[in-house]
């Protein structure tokens, strides 16, 4: 796959993920608990989108390129969206960005585009499920289900969708106007949390106390971004100790990766998991708005 040392580390984090909801899966299951199979639906959209995002699902232009995107200059071909190559290029000729808040607005256009593959996987998984549904020509109270969970995925799709719009309106507006320094926020994904959850139905109390549990959240990603740039840096001067032959000057430093690359894999779990419950709350209120 040709992954660098940081991506391999966030797939063993994702594959741990997997493993364990398909571990929980598995026992609901043998309890009854999934006759619909839309855990199942779901578990097997989530692999989806692991197998898409590190290019293991056959398509060339599905990995991103893991290497230094603002000094490559390959950034454009990437992002495989014209509106969002347009931004991107008009806020690095724009002058307003120093090279530390370029690389955040980069990881901001990334974040962008897995969210629109994750949308577009969810749609094509609802658009196949409509399909069959239609086919059916006995309705039944097994359809009845069916059409519940349709009408859960059409509620998935929505906020998604929405997501992805206050997105791109937060990336226009960054991309012409610079970083706002009174900011409450910098982390793309805790950005996209707080503003959906302000559009959920929180109380003022709840929504105060969730904007500190985000504060908390986005100082362990900071955490998992040092870790990971240690671990990219540490990658590197392996590889060029590998080529001095100084073999425990090697040992030692294969004992520091070792190290880092755990750590990196420990947070970059429980971020992701911390990020699913997270979401999963936001979009309980969310669905609590539209009763």
């Amino acid at each position: 796959l040709h992954l660098s040392a940081v991506k391999l580390a966030e797939l063993h984090s994702d594959l741990k993920i997997q493993e364990k909801d398909e571990l929980s899966w598995k026992k609901l299951k043998a309890e009854g608990l999934d006759e619909d199979g839309e855990k199942e639906a779901k578990l097997r959209r989530n692999l989806n989108v692991i197998m898409a995002k590190y290019g293991m699902n056959g398509k060339k232009d599905s990995q991103l390129v893991d290497t230094n995107y603002i000094k490559d200059g390959t950034e454009s071909d990437i992002l495989d969206d014209p509106r969002l190559e347009k931004l991107w290029s008009k806020a690095k000729t724009s002058g307003k960005f120093s090279d530390e808040e370029l690389d955040k607005l980069w990881r901001e256009f990334k974040h962008h585009k897995e969210k629109i593959r994750e949308y577009n996987i969810l749609l094509e998984t609802v658009s196949r499920t409509e399909d069959i549904h239609k086919n059916v020509i006995n309705p039944s109270e097994e359809n009845l289900v069916k059409e519940e969970i349709l009408h859960n995925k059409h509620r998935e799709l929505k906020d998604k969708l929405r997501s992805i719009n206050q997105g791109f309106e937060r990336l226009r507006k960054v991309s012409h106007q610079g970083y706002d320094t009174t900011s409450e926020f910098e982390e793309p994904r805790v950005i996209d949390l707080w503003d959906m959850a302000k559009s959920a139905n929180f109380t003022e109390k709840e929504l105060e106390s969730f904007r500190e549990e985000l504060k908390h959240f986005e100082a362990k990603i900071e955490k998992h971004h040092h870790y990971q740039k240690q671990l990219e840096i540490s990658h590197q001067k392996l590889k060029h100790i590998e080529g001095t032959g100084d073999k425990d000057h090697l040992n030692r430093n294969k004992e520091k990766y070792a190290m880092l690359e755990e750590k990196t894999k420990e947070l970059g779990y429980k971020v992701k998991k911390h990020l699913q419950d997270l979401s999963s709350r936001i979009s309980q209120g969310l669905q609590h708005n539209e009763l």
